[in-house]
């Protein structure tokens, strides 16, 4: 149809794509199944009332602040932004602080996402891309350098551990049931390639998880294990990071079609092409990304701070907050995302979600904080304790064996989210103590869980 052109937008004229040149360029613009997924969960903005503004500065405000604040269907959560920074100004409840300032990074996630795709449509495929790689999870990264800058290393361990695990778990689950259910005529199938690759990452990540645990095992005296596993991290954090490198490098230039979304030209799709055109400039879509940035901080520093006296006031341990509520409010408009795929049978955008999330926090965030803590002179290592890295194997585990056969049933999802409810349940009995200003290494008899091990 000719409303549903693709265009392309060159020097700032608006031009027409061929059919040749869209399917030879599907990924010209950086997109990627995050992008897919958070697309699900737009909505066209009408502008007609914008349009009658007169005044050409003001209506090209109106019409970009449309666009990034109601241009989602999460935008009714935006109220929550302004309400969070007032409690904490007046001194409201601070668990009210704490909830609302969550509430408020949901539709902040999925805009960011929003704004780093229209970038790319000006910087092209391998800076698109590698805008959407850095700020795919820049909640996860942002709550985890606040947390580390208040000594609260615990807090950063816990929330990125949830992360890994609730896209492994909850999302995956999620959409493989979901998926299951909704198509159970027909057999989903998916490329392993890409399944396969995140795989061995997650692997690789767990390992460099395992060594520093099984090494404070392998000493009689907790003195003479604490420095050498605080340098065993930071050399495993680096080589950590030179894969995440080799991972881009491989999925951006080399193996570009593993990780390229299929788009068939079916009327299920007509979600994703209608989104083909840039509706803000490169300076206005920047500017914003630097504002939501800058909200994102403030209400991570809320969530930060806050913590202790939600799980105090809600009767929550802050292990099960850290590793369940953060992660799954933190990403619910990609999980949603991810979910809505599934149910359109394709399962290959729903992996590139959960998979791609995963293996981008256990690769790239994981690492880069211990460096930054290193930076700052915090003491921040890989071993995140025995039941904790036992539930992260289990699960890499498990969505390994999960995917290893390139076909998926709901059978798949119900073993996943069991698996999730399991951990879950582990860590909400779990009371674990937070540790003030906890820039000390929890080493030797005892763990920062507050369990004690005979060494």
């Amino acid at each position: 149809m000719a409303s549903q052109e693709h265009w392309n937008l060159e020097n700032g004229n608006v031009k027409p794509l061929s059919k040749e040149h869209r399917h030879g360029h599907g990924h010209s613009h950086g997109r990627t199944a995050h992008n897919m997924s958070s697309q699900s969960l737009r909505k066209k903005s009408d502008l007609s009332l914008v349009s009658k503004v007169r005044i050409g500065l003001l209506r090209q405000f109106l019409t970009n602040l449309q666009e990034v604040i109601l241009g989602t269907k999460l935008s009714v959560l935006f109220p929550a932004i302004p309400l969070a920074i007032i409690a904490q100004i007046y001194s409201f409840g601070r668990p009210w602080v704490f909830g609302l300032s969550l509430l408020g990074l949901t539709p902040l996630a999925e805009r960011v996402s929003f704004l780093t795709e229209q970038l790319a449509f000006s910087t092209g495929p391998t800076v698109g891309g590698l805008l959407n790689a850095t700020c795919g999870n820049a909640t996860e990264l942002i709550i985890a350098i606040f947390a580390l800058y208040q000594r609260k290393v615990d807090v950063v361990k816990y929330s990125l551990l949830g992360s890994i695990i609730s896209n492994l778990l909850l999302v995956l689950g999620t959409s493989l049931f979901c998926g299951g259910i909704a198509n159970m005529s027909q057999e989903q199938k998916y490329d392993r390639k890409q399944a396969d690759v995140n795989s061995q990452l997650l692997l690789l990540a767990l390992l460099c998880h395992m060594l520093p645990l099984m090494f404070k095992y392998t000493a009689t005296a907790d003195t003479l294990t604490a420095t050498p596993t605080l340098q065993l991290s930071r050399a495993s954090s680096i080589i950590m990071l030179i894969a995440y490198i080799a991972y881009l490098f491989f999925q951006l230039k080399t193996h570009r079609q593993f990780f390229e979304t299929q788009v068939e030209d079916d009327d299920n799709n007509d979600d994703v092409s209608d989104e083909e055109e840039a509706v803000l400039s490169f300076w206005s879509a920047f500017a914003w990304l630097v504002g939501m940035t800058a909200v994102i901080a403030l209400l991570s520093e809320y969530v930060v701070g806050t913590i202790e006296d939600a799980s105090t006031s809600w009767g929550l341990s802050v292990s099960f907050i850290s590793i369940i509520l953060l992660p799954i409010v933190g990403n619910a408009a990609e999980h949603a995302g991810a979910v809505i795929f599934a149910f359109k049978n394709k399962l290959d955008i729903t992996l590139g979600v959960a998979l791609g999330s995963a293996t981008q926090i256990a690769m790239f965030v994981v690492p880069l904080t211990v460096i930054v803590a290193w930076i700052l002179g915090i003491e921040m290592n890989l071993d995140f304790n025995l039941l904790e890295t036992g539930s992260l194997a289990l699960s890499v585990l498990l969505t390994a064996f999960t995917l290893q056969d390139g076909t998926s049933h709901y059978m798949k999802g119900i073993a996943l989210l069991l698996a999730y409810v399991v951990i879950g349940a582990c860590f909400f009995v779990l009371k674990t103590p937070i540790v003030p200003n906890a820039n000390i290494l929890h080493l030797g008899a005892k763990t920062s869980s507050g369990t004690v091990f005979s060494a």
